[in-house]
């Protein structure tokens, strides 16, 4: 057998899978539309038939990615072994997991009236933990896990671009700096929560109660207090220091929660200023806010 080596060039080999409405099929098409050739659900036995035909010394393949998921039924449990070949034989390949949260999962089945494939005649959420637990080794051998469940498809074609398009020379990471109201819960989602309730309060002037993090009024005021400055300073440095290491560990995206009383006044206005201080970095970032339109 051939291995890419003694080829003389490497072959970009992707294996996506994931969760069952995760987005596969998206980041498929989105491979496919930057030249890869795209196989979906390929039977696991014949995997290892695919590579090496893939590696013949005639093919001007260069670019593969494979779509695998839980429609392998039986077979699925044979792929830790497959891979191991692979490995053996010099293939060297990547593993892309699209991860999203069960909630999540079920809004997306019951938006398009699909059926769960492990769900039977049970319930969806019932289906995706199972799917969860069966997939489990595959997450734990991933190189990439994008988590999917904030992100829009412009937003996930970014990702998949940073990694598999432009041959890694960008970070794959995408930060989502979330403001949010306490007194509505802590953001499941959230790696890390920062509680901006030791500032002055907006929302007790008058002139300010009905406005937002957005307009201009409350923004001067929060940032004119002595304390939001140092906050930001400490924040941007300490994310500074933590991202870089979380790219090391594998890690692709980063969750940030700004919580004040209501979501509405202080986290907004923060949460606006930490992203436009992280943009001027080589991360994708974006703000959200989740509680602003709530009273």
């Amino acid at each position: 057998m051939i291995s890419m080596e003694e080829r003389g060039f490497t072959m970009r080999f992707v294996i996506v899978t994931g969760m069952s409405g995760a987005g596969k099929s998206s980041v498929l098409k989105m491979l496919e539309d930057s030249g890869y050739f795209c196989v979906d659900n390929l039977p696991i036995p014949f995997l290892m038939k695919f590579a090496r035909l893939a590696l013949k010394e005639n093919s001007t393949i260069t670019k593969v990615a494979l779509g695998i998921d839980i429609r392998s039924g039986q077979a699925l449990e044979e792929l830790g072994t497959v891979l191991e070949e692979a490995k053996r034989a010099g293939y060297h390949y990547e593993i892309l997991f699209l991860e999203a949260g069960t909630e999540v999962l079920v809004k997306r089945y019951k938006e398009t009236r699909r059926v769960h494939p492990l769900s039977g005649n049970g319930r969806v959420d019932s289906g995706i933990e199972l799917e969860r637990k069966k997939l489990k080794f595959l997450k734990d051998r991933a190189d990439y896990i994008i988590d999917t469940s904030r992100l829009l498809i412009r937003e996930l074609k970014v990702e998949v671009d940073n990694i598999f398009v432009k041959d890694g020379s960008s970070h794959s990471f995408f930060i989502t700096v979330l403001s949010f109201g306490f007194k509505y819960g802590i953001p499941s989602d959230v790696d890390l929560v920062f509680d901006v309730r030791f500032l002055e309060n907006p929302y007790y002037v008058p002139a300010l109660k009905e406005k937002t993090g957005n307009d201009e009024e409350v923004k001067k005021f929060v940032l004119a207090l002595p304390q939001a400055s140092v906050f930001l300073d400490k924040v941007t440095d300490l994310l500074m220091f933590l991202i870089p290491n979380y790219i090391t560990e594998g890690k692709t995206q980063l969750v940030i929660g700004i919580g004040c009383t209501g979501g509405r006044h202080r986290s907004v206005t923060l949460a606006n200023e930490l992203t436009g201080r992280l943009r001027t970095s080589e991360y994708s970032v974006k703000a959200e806010h989740r509680d602003i339109e709530k009273g």
